[in-house]
């Protein structure tokens, strides 16, 4: 009973955190995922240590509503995203994904080996400049009502073909510590089925419920539709993590084919409660895992500056000129929006430590660089996208060539 009311506690002092952060963030014009992962950051165990370290680790039931939470997230994004608007921009993101990676790993890669480090390790440490979170981004044109812009199509698009990609760098990188070689087999069997398994679900699943969603209706529970969609959303989720890719994306694909349904708009409404509630467990619990002690020296806040200056400026290149037959404006929007690391930086810095390839302060300063590349887009992002059209949103065109 002692432990369960420390949960409730503790779940308690991280909501009322987010809801605070989020609301003095609004009132200085900035998106509310902002101040909930600065609400992190000052309750978590480098500052207030209101958070400690063990109520973060994997596992534990502020880690699972985290984790939780981003999956509705992406779930809710993948409701209000049709499959053939998303092919209409297919070959857009595509490239955006791809350079989006290559540009990103390439400086990293030389960032890290000018720091001392052999190219194997070097190679890991870039491996964390990759891939972009759509959490993040996904948030703020979700909040902005931007999601049926052309340019959120692309970011969405390409945080997928991100999320592959990534996944497969890092199976090299891996098996490069130690002296290890690469299986090459083994990583087209892993690109096979991560492939196979997006386009079977997404695809296949989109079309067979455009065709019929009635059976939807069948149950009589007046939130029968609901719980259905949930159960399909948490059950791809689980299954993307069997084919080495990201819950999210198995998320965002169930959402993709419930956007299919006649229930679509009803779907969005009745999701948007538990949205509010779980959500921000997730940025909250972002903001808290970095450690601000490594970073108490003026060589190390020099060294952050530079590794987020690189992360930056890498991914925001390679976004704007995989999207530059959209024209300049488009194009920066969506350089902005691919460059959130968030999680996905977090992952793979946990892993490097976890492995020796770096130390602690290495690790804190790559979470670090994810948390501000996480907060430093969502501003620019809303900016970009009101200057572009005053608030309005635009149609989708077919761009597919």
């Amino acid at each position: 009973m002692h432990h369960a009311s420390e949960i409730l506690f503790t779940l308690f002092v991280v909501f009322v955190a987010a809801q605070i952060g989020g609301e003095i963030a609004q009132r200085l014009k900035l998106p509310g995922v902002v101040g909930e992962i600065t609400a992190g950051c000052a309750i978590g165990p480098s500052l207030l240590g209101w958070i400690t370290p063990e109520q973060i680790a994997t596992g534990t039931p502020l880690d699972v509503l985290a984790e939780i939470g981003v999956i509705l997230l992406l779930f809710a994004v993948g409701l209000e995203t049709r499959l053939e608007d998303l092919k209409k921009v297919g070959k857009v993101a595509f490239v955006v994904g791809v350079v989006g990676v290559l540009v990103p790993f390439g400086m990293g890669s030389v960032w890290a080996h000018g720091n001392g480090f052999d190219w194997d390790r070097s190679l890991f440490v870039a491996a964390a400049f990759v891939a972009t979170s759509a959490g993040i981004t996904a948030r703020v044109l979700q909040e902005l009502s931007a999601l049926q812009r052309i340019e959120s199509k692309v970011i969405l698009g390409a945080a997928v073909i991100d999320d592959i990609l990534a996944m497969l760098l890092l199976g090299v990188v891996v098996s490069l510590q130690g002296g290890g070689s690469i299986d090459a087999t083994h990583l087209l069997v892993v690109l096979a089925g991560a492939v196979g398994f997006i386009a079977v679900i997404g695809w296949g699943g989109a079309r067979v419920m455009r065709w019929n969603s009635a059976w939807l209706d069948k149950p009589l529970g007046p939130h029968s539709p609901l719980m259905i969609v949930l159960a399909l959303c948490l059950g791809l989720a689980w299954l993307s993590t069997r084919f080495g890719l990201a819950a999210i994306i198995g998320a965002f694909l169930a959402g993709m084919i419930a956007s299919e349904t006649r229930q679509q708009h009803t779907l969005e409404k009745q999701t948007q409660p538990l949205l509010a509630l779980l959500t921000p467990f997730f940025f909250v619990v972002t903001g808290s895992k970095v450690d601000l002690h490594e970073l108490a020296s003026a060589e190390a806040l020099w060294m952050l500056a530079v590794v987020t200056a690189i992360a930056i400026v890498s991914k925001f290149i390679g976004g704007w000129l995989g999207s530059l037959s959209l024209g300049r404006r488009s194009a920066t929007i969506i350089g902005f929006g691919m460059v959130p690391r968030g999680e996905v930086g977090i992952v793979v810095a946990t892993l490097g430590l976890a492995a020796g390839v770096f130390d602690n302060r290495i690790y804190a300063i790559i979470v670090a660089m994810s948390l501000l590349t996480a907060m430093v887009t969502p501003p620019v992002l809303a900016w970009l996208l009101k200057r572009k059209t005053g608030g309005k949103q635009i149609e989708v065109p077919d761009v597919r060539g």
